[in-house]
């Protein structure tokens, strides 16, 4: 099977009658890319979906809708004033007990084990410190080179070698920690402050550029939102192994 990674090659290319079946496409940028005369039948899609219309229907509002209908919680993730925030975490820590539960119910190399080539449970959790540091620790609070050792950055290598890093009670320890961290900010912050615009504090960590404070925590909700139901979705499937 041919594999294609880190390339351009595919940009701006015209594909005519090319049979894709099968094909895995993983972090690809499918920007104003146009497609006619497909059959998709059996096919799963995640990701940013954005402008995408299927024979003429715009399909991301129709999306929205239907999770929010299946997950009334995401609406409290879209906080605009301090006090949504506060709700929006507390709503994060409700929705992740139970799934955190569950994993420490598998044995350990379950914990650590990867299903499909996706972050492993213990992996998710890190990752998730990754992005709390990123967009909390060095944005909105501005420590410069916030990261902590055990965060993990997104894309996992195909070749990563096996998850043998800290244990799930340690990381959950510290994600906690993190999330303190949040709460102590929010005692005291304004709306004021959501609104104004931090650059980060450091030359080369994650992520490079200005923001607003409000877009750097909406970042981190939607990731919280994500990755939980990632994490649930492989802990079906290891539960069973």
């Amino acid at each position: 099977m041919k594999e294609i990674v880190g390339s351009n090659e595919l940009k701006g290319a015209k594909i005519r009658e090319c049979d894709l079946s099968g094909a895995e496409l993983r972090s690809v940028n499918f920007s104003n890319v146009k497609i006619t005369d497909a059959w998709l039948f059996n096919s799963d899609f995640s990701g940013d979906v954005r402008g995408l219309k299927i024979n003429g229907v715009e399909v991301a509002p129709l999306i929205e809708a239907e999770l929010d209908r299946r997950h009334p919680e995401r609406t409290k993730l879209r906080a605009t004033t301090v006090e949504q925030l506060r709700t929006a975490f507390d709503t994060v820590d409700d929705f992740w007990a139970p799934v955190i539960e569950r994993a420490g119910k598998l044995s350990r190399e379950k914990q650590h084990e990867r299903v499909d080539g996706e972050y492993s449970f213990v992996e998710t959790l890190r990752h998730l410190v990754f992005a709390l540091d990123s967009w909390i620790t060095r944005i909105v609070l501005q420590v410069a080179n916030g990261h902590h050792e055990w965060g993990i950055p997104p894309d996992l290598s195909p070749d990563a070698p096996p998850d043998t890093g800290p244990e799930l009670d340690e990381v959950v320890a510290l994600r906690n920690e993190k999330l303190q961290s949040i709460r102590d900010y929010l005692k005291t912050a304004t709306d004021d402050d959501l609104k104004k615009t931090h650059s980060a504090p450091d030359a080369t960590a994650h992520p490079q550029g200005s923001f607003k404070v409000l877009e750097c925590f909406r970042v981190l909700l939607n990731e919280e939102w994500w990755h939980k139901q990632y994490a649930t979705r492989d802990l079906e499937i290891l539960e069973k192994r």
